[in-house]
């Protein structure tokens, strides 16, 4: 028996390859395994090479496959594309209807099953892709009761009769496929999981539940690849709570109208990606300047214009801390795995009002839209901190003078208040102004305004939860490899293969991005011999920032990928194999 496994479907857009993996992969879950996915897909509607990769284990995992083992597909396209990927003996489920050939070369076991005519037999082609999973399930060994408690989950809603069907296409075609071999494949079968209960979701509906849990009961957005599912999470949710999701004409009025509304006190957010953020910088600005509190998502993606739209891509980093004309201070957060995008949200907010300044969650396309395995959320760990809001009756002012909402203070936080609070009336503008917020051109007043406004940064790194997550056991590695978002699993099994060929190696993970936990890593950089960045971008910004705050620019390499897909744990073992036998010399 084996304890992970790698199974990937396609076929074109809109041929059903994702309800294909949905209940292939929510089946696993209910078994207890650990997954994790990765969608490959076209920036359109319907049509074009699509798939849908998972790996299934008994462990946790955190990365993708370097190979595959089985491949369930839909045309001659999808085996053209993908079979390279298949190690030696691997298994090809084809749909008979295509005459698939396997490509010259690979060394490949075909199942040709007639998918497409099992599910024209139950009266359409729609069932297709539950006779496909059915196949791969049965080869797999697995218990058919379960697979089908999944789809009386995901098409009970459509009755008794759809979900009949539905088995009923999975039963035939498990049935062809155990004929055809002769019963399951023995050296697929899986390990039994542990059959603890664990989550499976994308970090997109991460984010958007740590925004209801953290009091988020606004949303304004406009649809954008990859943000769109916590617009779309949050539309479902925010009424249930008593709030309001708004689709707005484009991303300069949702971040105004996320402004709008935590100016009027109730906690929003806004989510969008590189193109998005692009339109949203004047109005962050206005976030800085008016020292309003706001937590905006930018799921990073390629890029510059329209780039890639579907395809991975760390490089807004830069343009989110640099971005707004003038200086403001801000906050940019990077979580990198499903379990940091819930609680990193909540924090998110916390820090926005306890700051009163624009926060920034910068998550990537993989952590945003691909399924993983997350242990069950601690709810008890969510608390909310409202900072400086004056809550209750305000003192009259002295004088009758406006409320001082700019108040220079020591931590260059002001006392905050909510329009209508009596005595808390007060200018805001976006131009330059004093402390009750009436227009001012003083220099005097100009620098000590910039100074309280900048200040509010100095004690961020001690304030987040984790500023850098750290797993350093040697005290003198060869190498340290440094990465932020959804890099850091692919990292960490990078690692065991390293520590496995003689190379010591320590890993920390960037996850406050702005402002630079410089002090927080400096020690880690004098102790490793050589420091590797890994980073989805053609310009080494995280390594740029690294030497900006920190130096250290001669132990610095930089391991980049800007095509479009993520890293792959042999990619990083072989970078970091080679540079340390470059060093050796």
């Amino acid at each position: 028996m084996i304890s992970q496994l790698s199974w990937k479907v396609g076929g074109q857009q809109g041929e059903g390859v994702e309800s294909t993996d949905k209940i292939f992969s929510t089946a696993l879950t209910r078994l207890g395994y650990y997954l994790y996915g990765y969608r490959h897909f076209s920036s359109r509607i319907k049509g074009g090479h699509t798939n849908n990769k998972i790996r299934i284990s008994t462990k946790p995992i955190r990365a993708i496959s370097d190979d595959l083992d089985i491949l369930v597909a839909f045309d001659q396209e999808t085996i053209d594309v993908n079979a390279h990927e298949l190690r030696e003996n691997g298994v090809i489920i084809a749909d008979a209807k295509v005459n698939p050939v396997v490509p010259e070369g690979v060394k490949a076991r075909l199942f040709p099953v007639p998918i497409t005519a099992i599910a024209e037999e139950l009266g359409t082609s729609l069932f297709k892709n539950m006779a496909a999973s059915g196949a791969s399930w049965a080869l797999l060994g697995l218990p058919l009761e379960v697979f089908n408690k999944a789809v009386e989950e995901e098409f009970g809603r459509k009755g008794a009769a759809v979900v009949e069907k539905n088995i009923e296409a999975v039963r035939k075609a498990a049935e062809f496929v155990l004929e055809l071999n002769g019963g399951p494949l023995p050296e697929f079968q899986l390990e039994p999981a542990d059959g603890r209960q664990k989550l499976f979701m994308i970090g997109n509906d991460a984010i958007g539940l740590g925004a209801v849990a953290a009091g988020c009961r606004f949303m304004p957005a406009y649809p954008i690849t990859p943000a769109s599912e916590v617009m779309e999470y949050l539309i479902k949710t925010l009424p249930k709570f008593g709030g309001t999701v708004i689709q707005t004409e484009d991303e300069i009025a949702a971040c105004t109208m996320a402004i709008g509304a935590n100016y009027g006190g109730v906690r929003a957010l806004t989510a969008s990606a590189g193109p998005g953020l692009s339109l949203m910088m004047e109005a962050i600005g206005l976030a800085g300047m008016t020292e309003t509190p706001v937590v905006i998502v930018d799921t990073q993606r390629g890029g510059p214009s329209t780039g890639l739209p579907t395809k991975q891509e760390q490089s807004d980093v830069l343009a989110m801390i640099y971005g707004t004309h003038g200086e403001i201070p801000k906050i940019v957060l990077s979580p990198s795995t499903i379990e940091e995008c819930f609680y990193d949200t909540v924090e998110a907010f916390n820090l926005a009002e306890i700051y009163q300044v624009p926060v920034i969650l910068l998550t990537d396309l993989q952590l945003s839209l691909g399924k993983q395995t997350a242990e069950p959320l601690d709810f008890k760990k969510v608390t909310i901190e409202r900072g400086a809001l004056q809550q209750g009756e305000l003192q009259p002012n002295e004088d009758n003078k406006l409320f001082k909402r700019y108040e220079f203070t020591e931590s260059g936080v002001s006392p905050r208040v909510i329009p209508g609070q009596k005595h808390g009336l007060h200018h805001v503008t976006g131009v330059e102004h004093d402390q009750e917020g009436r227009p001012s051109e003083s220099p005097e007043n100009r620098k000590k305004m910039m100074d309280k406004r900048m200040s509010k940064l100095k004690t961020v790194s001690k304030k987040v939860t984790d500023a850098i997550k750290v797993d350093a056991p040697h005290e003198n590695p060869d190498l340290l490899i440094i990465g932020m978002g959804s890099t850091g699993g692919t990292i960490d099994e990078a690692r065991r293969r390293l520590d496995a060929s003689g190379i010591k190696s320590n890993h920390i993970t960037v996850r406050l991005l702005h402002p630079f936990p410089a002090e927080e890593l400096a020690p880690y950089l004098e102790k490793a011999k050589q420091v590797v960045v890994v980073e989805n971008n053609a310009t080494a910004q995280l390594a740029s920032l690294i030497k900006l705050n920190a130096g250290y620019a001669d132990k610095l390499n930089s391991m980049l990928k800007y095509n479009g897909n993520p890293f792959l744990p042999a990619e990083i073992t072989k970078y970091c194999q080679e540079l340390n036998l470059v060093w050796q010399r």
